[in-house]
């Protein structure tokens, strides 16, 4: 008896001591980046590599000249703008389709979640040459609509899968219920499904908000102004010349993208709740 519980006890400190171990390493992991991207933005001068220093003199200086000395704010604007538009496009789509999905019954159902899936198996380079010629056609070059209408789809098929999963776990006696009463189609999705996928709903509003924030391959082959291009891109202009990196504006500039995105996520992390359906049908 006596060594079961102390192999039961030494289980249970080696399991607590590789999970927080993992937890700790991960934590450098993402938390040393960030440091040093912080340290370099707020250097005084124009540095030519990171480094993690908080001895230095910190100054705002870095943050002025990305505004007086470089295209930065029309930049911002311009990534906000596609991220705005892209976000409250293809949530819509995607919650209408999950939902459509997940409820009903029709002609090519199958086959089309099936050719959702093998869509996004074909990665964003191989059809770098048709989106450009597609730009070239329409005239879509350095266009924001054209942009964001490719983020859309680009975020459509695995997020439809995802909506219509999530849809699946909110009980159908719900459905039947409201019809009894008299409830139709539309009403029984935005008062009584909508509200219960709000979770869901949320986590795909800041997944599309995020993605023009961190895309380059897209926004650089597309959009060749330079009053046109999206903040990933104009970051990398202040370190592709290796005589000239401006390695502080570069590390001010990445912080400042965090701003739009960490007022999103406290504006949705109520939302950010789940089990919200596990008590839809007592009562």
């Amino acid at each position: 008896m006596k060594n079961k519980l102390k192999s039961q006890k030494t289980s249970t400190f080696l399991s607590h001591f590789f999970t927080y171990a993992f937890m700790i390493g991960l934590s450098i992991i993402i938390i040393y980046p960030l440091l040093i991207t912080t340290s370099s933005a707020f250097k005084s001068g124009n540095i030519t590599a990171f480094s993690l220093d908080f001895n230095a003199d910190w100054t705002l200086a870095n943050f002025q000249r990305l505004f007086s000395e470089t295209l930065y704010g029309t930049w911002y604007m311009n990534t906000l703008i596609v991220a705005t538009s892209t976000m409250v496009v293809q949530v819509a789509l995607i919650t209408l389709a999950g939902y459509a999905y997940s409820r009903y019954n029709f002609m090519g159902r199958k086959k089309s979640l099936i050719f959702f899936l093998v869509i996004q198996m074909v990665p964003t380079m191989a059809a770098l040459t048709a989106f450009y010629v597609m730009a070239l056609l329409l005239g879509a070059l350095d266009q924001f609509w054209f942009l964001s209408m490719l983020y859309i789809g680009g975020g459509i098929p695995m997020n439809t899968w995802l909506m219509k999963g999530y849809f699946d776990t909110v009980p159908k006696e719900l459905d039947e219920s409201a019809k009894l009463d008299g409830a139709g189609h539309i009403r029984i999705f935005w008062q009584i499904i909508l509200p219960l996928v709000r979770p869901m709903i949320a986590v795909q509003a800041l997944w599309a908000f995020m993605g023009p924030f961190g895309d380059f391959m897209l926004a650089r082959f597309l959009l060749r102004s330079p009053e046109k291009i999206t903040v990933a891109v104009g970051l990398q202009t202040f370190i592709s010349n290796p005589q000239n990196q401006k390695v502080s504006l570069f590390a001010a500039g990445a912080i400042l993208i965090a701003v739009p995105i960490s007022i999103l996520f406290f504006m949705l992390q109520k939302n950010f709740v789940s089990g919200l359906t596990s008590g839809g049908t007592k009562g």
